[in-house]
């Protein structure tokens, strides 16, 4: 048996296991099989050395060792510019970032433009971490903004410092607000099931003129800064089909396969369904 999963905690919210065993029928790899294991987070060397040590071929890893599997792998240049992975392939010891990949390729799917132009970036964690590099990979002047000015400065050095970004700089939202962007990234957890009737965009605020927002958020379907941004006459997207492409590009490093996306997509969709 083949097998793969995902590390973290906690762990009930993920699709993960659905969406790659889903993959595997789809394609006939009775063989393989993706499973969930949740560790406590204070044993973060046992997350990843376990898992290598009973024979799985990769990990997923998500929050809280994200950072901390950096030390147990052979971090890729993508993920020592990011500082974090979340796809350790054990075969050789590699760990990439694929959220990247996830964030990029799905907005590239709804033929967002990028090259030349100005996002907004909600947050500094990891996700923002990514989000911000790979929008400047793109050609994308990226405007970071967190609640905490020093965490977006800190994200920005370290950024500056392992990846030579350049084209981005740390505002308040009203600062940001004025410098008509036409793309926002949404990488904060505040509009999530349950708290769905939140925002990181503060009322009164006025958003850009025909922006687009990407929420990274996929529980709910549209969150309130979705509806906020359609309201105001711009579009929403949210981040199911980040999930599912940074999925599809885990699987593809493990198996050597095509990802069949249509088919992980539909798996997290009836996942989402049955949880509601």
């Amino acid at each position: 048996m083949n097998r793969v999963g995902i590390i973290g905690f906690p762990l009930s919210h993920t699709l993960s296991p659905a969406m790659h065993n889903a993959a595997f029928r789809a394609l006939g790899m009775d063989d393989w099989l993706y499973d969930a294991m949740e560790i406590p987070p204070d044993i973060p060397r046992h997350a990843v050395e376990e898992p290598r040590r009973h024979g799985y071929i990769g990990l997923n890893v998500t929050i809280p060792f994200k950072e901390t599997s950096m030390r147990y792998c052979v971090p890729d240049e993508k993920a020592r510019a990011i500082g974090a992975v979340n796809t350790i392939d054990f075969r050789n010891d590699v760990g990439t970032n694929t959220d990247v990949d996830g964030l990029i390729d799905d907005l590239l799917a709804h033929e967002v433009r990028l090259q030349g132009e100005t996002a907004i970036v909600l947050g500094a964690g990891g996700a923002a971490r990514a989000a911000v590099y790979g929008l400047w990979q793109q050609g994308v002047r990226v405007l970071i903004v967190n609640r905490s000015r020093e965490r977006a400065e800190h994200l920005l050095t370290q950024l500056t410092i392992s990846a030579g970004l350049r084209d981005a700089e740390v505002l308040t939202l009203d600062e940001a607000a004025e410098r008509n962007a036409s793309l926002i990234v949404n990488c904060t957890p505040v509009g999530m099931y349950p708290d769905v009737d939140a925002s990181p965009w503060i009322d009164g605020v006025p958003l850009p003129h025909h922006v687009t927002v990407y929420d990274m958020i996929y529980r709910p379907e549209q969150t309130r800064l979705m509806a906020q941004v359609e309201q105001a006459g711009g579009r929403a997207l949210g981040g199911l089909g980040m999930l599912v492409r940074q999925g599809a590009k885990a699987f593809e490093i493990w198996t050597g396969r095509p990802a069949p996306i249509e088919v992980m997509f539909q798996a997290c969709r009836d996942a989402l369904s049955s949880r509601s």
